[in-house]
């Protein structure tokens, strides 16, 4: 299986389909003992544009979590807050969150799992739909162990149409390098809590992705030593495992997120490369953060340049416009944070 996010539709109903069960393919890389400033990176994989917007969202924003756009998904008891924290995210089709960091230094990343189930709807509390999932904690915790304790206040729930779910798992991660894995399996929770989570991809469970790597031998490491290559969640689990642990400690913020973004491109899925039977899932664009410092990284596969945020230099505070910038442009290159422009309208 893999993990990433979502697929191109042109109505909000069509966007909830972005999700599409056994057939996304990401990976997550945590870097969180270097000596210098927690780094983490990902990849998204889909067959087409997820129209990814870079976008700064302030503090005291109001949102409801029974909506996807403009369509009510969660009727019953919708979760209602207001941020308190500002954030730069990827969006994906405007409905939700793929990716992100938060002004305190949270950062969240939604990837997908097959064996996903949220269990029945419990009324009882508020629910989110799970494309909001990862927004509602940049949005009110400002670490690891706040965004776990929130969880247990609201329901995140499945989002369906025509069929297509949107099975997710998320993994979070804050500034002082605390690292959490959240997985749905069996309508149960399931949390893996604790710094030495640090790689993510997608099926099996993250239980048996911890069991398939103990049966890897990788204290001598050589490069003659056999790795598997392909581009299944598995395989890429455990290559990113096995170079991370070789990663030289970096002496700049250059070389710790270059290093993250190394990983990143050793496990993203070549264009045509085939992905089980569902077709072709290359890797759309990749992201890296520097979450000591609040800079957001993101590289567009088909695009030469990476680009960069400093979401420190933005104004946050309540009434403060949604900040946008499109990375699907060839001509940006480097810190683009002078590049955002007001929203005309806010995604969620």
């Amino acid at each position: 299986m893999g993990e990433c996010a979502v697929v191109s539709l042109l109505a909000v109903s069509t966007s909830l389909l972005a999700w599409q069960p056994s057939a996304q393919a990401c990976s997550r890389i945590l870097w969180n003992d270097n000596g210098l400033a927690v780094v983490v990176g990902r990849t998204m994989d889909w067959p087409q544009s997820t129209q990814p917007a870079l976008t700064v969202l302030p503090r005291g924003m109001k949102r409801d979590g029974g909506r996807a756009g403009a369509e009510l998904v969660v009727s019953e008891n919708p979760a209602q807050w207001t941020s308190k924290y500002g954030s730069l995210v990827t969006t994906i089709y405007g409905i939700g969150t793929a990716d992100g960091l938060n002004e305190r230094g949270l950062g969240a990343h939604m990837l997908y799992l097959n064996a996903t189930d949220f269990g029945p709807r419990d009324t009882g509390k508020p629910g989110i739909q799970a494309g909001l999932w990862a927004q509602f904690l940049l949005d009110n915790a400002a670490t690891v162990k706040e965004a776990l304790a929130l969880l247990d206040t609201v329901q995140v729930v499945m989002v369906e149409t025509q069929g297509h779910k949107a099975n997710v798992h998320l993994a979070i991660e804050d500034a002082s390098g605390d690292s959490a894995i959240i997985e749905f399996v069996q309508g149960k929770k399931v949390v893996h809590h604790g710094r030495q989570y640090r790689i993510m991809t997608n099926d099996p469970t993250y239980e048996e992705q911890l069991v398939l790597l103990k049966k890897q031998d990788f204290s001598k490491p050589s490069s003659t030593m056999p790795l598997p290559g392909n581009v299944n969640p598995a395989d890429r689990f455990q290559r990113a495992a096995y170079y991370s642990a070789m990663l030289p400690k970096p002496t700049s913020e250059r070389e710790a997120v270059a290093s993250i973004l190394a990983i990143a491109r050793n496990v993203s899925v070549p264009f045509g490369a085939p992905y089980k039977g569902f077709g072709i899932y290359n890797t759309e664009y990749r992201t890296a953060m520097n979450l000591t410092d609040r800079r957001y990284f993101f590289e567009l596969t088909t695009a030469p340049n990476v680009i960069w945020a400093d979401l420190t230099k933005f104004k946050l505070t309540p009434g403060s416009p949604v900040m946008i910038v499109n990375p699907d442009n060839i001509a940006l290159s480097g810190d683009v944070t002078g590049k955002f422009q007001p929203a005309t309208k806010a995604p969620f």
